[in-house]
């Protein structure tokens, strides 16, 4: 069985090409939204991997990361966070703060998908 992948981005460019590399591996969810995406986690949909843009209108992926590192039924799933801005400070913060990784945009795919495959351990 494909693991699960739950990918929150506002652009729906990331969207197609993470989709295009991943999908042949991995079930791919995605959402425009965190606030949408939290709402499919709290359905009881859980997944292996979170992959979250960081600067997003409505909620920001930190405020994203927040949430689900202090939930004890979603603190435990590894979280990728992509960014456009390369800011040392911030990469450490959200690391300090439960990221498992962070990756700056615009990022290779392949990379993308062997930090995934490196994070889950397949």
């Amino acid at each position: 069985m494909k693991k699960k992948i739950l990918l929150i981005d506002d652009k729906e460019s990331i969207a197609k090409v993470v989709s295009i590399y991943l999908s042949g591996e991995f079930d791919l969810i995605y959402f425009e939204h965190p606030v949408k995406a939290i709402a499919w986690l709290q359905e009881g949909n859980i997944p292996d991997l979170i992959i979250s843009d960081i600067r997003m209108p409505e909620m920001r992926g930190d405020e994203f990361l927040h949430y689900i590192k202090a939930n004890a039924l979603f603190s435990s799933i590894p979280v990728i966070m992509l960014s456009s801005e390369e800011s040392t400070s911030e990469r450490i913060r959200l690391l300090e703060e439960g990221a498992d990784d962070y990756i700056l945009k615009p990022f290779n795919p392949m990379e993308l998908k062997i930090r995934i495959k490196k994070i889950i351990k397949e």
